[in-house]
């Protein structure tokens, strides 16, 4: 597993050992199919998730749906 790398998530620096998208949503706790994401002020499509590398500074901003009724 890789060090951890410090990254901004929704305005708060936080600390992962996450690569990709991928693994940090995984990391998360998150379910994919639920998530839009925001990096360096880009969205990132779901298809491209994996093989989004990240790196220590980078700003996201993750966006979780949540069904109801």
């Amino acid at each position: 597993m890789s060090d951890s790398i410090a990254i901004h998530l929704n305005g708060e620096e936080r600390s992962f050992s996450a690569s990709n998208l991928t693994d940090l949503i995984a990391e998360l706790g998150l379910e994919q199919r639920m998530i839009a994401i925001e990096l360096n002020l880009e969205v990132v499509p779901k298809s491209q998730y994996g093989e989004t590398a990240l790196k220590a500074g980078d700003r996201i901003e993750l966006v979780h749906m949540i069904g109801g009724g």
